[in-house]
């Protein structure tokens, strides 16, 4: 699967049932994520909050750390986002926070490509498109360190 061929609608559809499962009863706000992976397959995850706020754990982390605990951590393509309050819903798009945008250039540089980012509202509105480059510019990473890919023109 390409970028080309990712459907930014279904991914967000995805992301939004991800969403309905957000463990948020302290903030309300509930966030979903969805990867795209090379076979087309879509792994899905909701933001998780702790009692202890700061063990809590953001939707696309916990995708994240799905995929990569089935052996998949290369194989993301791009990543749909959604969220909004529990009660009330929103239609304004939320972006990856940047722990988050650090955690997804974990996966680029594993699968050596720059990943599509949709993001949209939790109930509802416009799908931005970004580039994981751009969210997260000049982004330190495994191939800093010898490991994965840097992503080229090519491979985005």
């Amino acid at each position: 699967m390409t970028n080309a061929s990712i459907d930014p609608e279904l991914l967000i559809a995805a992301a939004r049932t991800a969403a309905e499962h957000a463990h948020a009863p302290y903030s309300g706000f509930a966030v979903g994520a969805a990867l795209a992976m090379t076979d087309g397959s879509i792994v899905t995850g909701s933001n998780f909050e702790n009692a202890s706020y700061g063990l809590s754990l953001c939707a696309e982390t916990v995708a994240t750390a799905k995929a990569s605990s089935e052996g998949r951590l290369g194989q993301v393509v791009a990543v749909g986002i959604v969220g909004g309050m529990i009660t009330g819903g929103g239609t304004a798009p939320i972006r990856p926070c940047g722990r988050c945008r650090q955690v997804l250039n974990e996966a680029a540089q594993m699968g050596g490509r720059d990943l599509a980012v949709y993001c949209s509202g939790l109930t509802g509105g416009a799908i931005e498109q970004h580039r994981l480059s751009d969210l997260l510019p000049h982004a330190f990473g495994p191939a800093d360190l010898g490991i994965g890919l840097a992503p080229t023109a090519e491979q985005s």
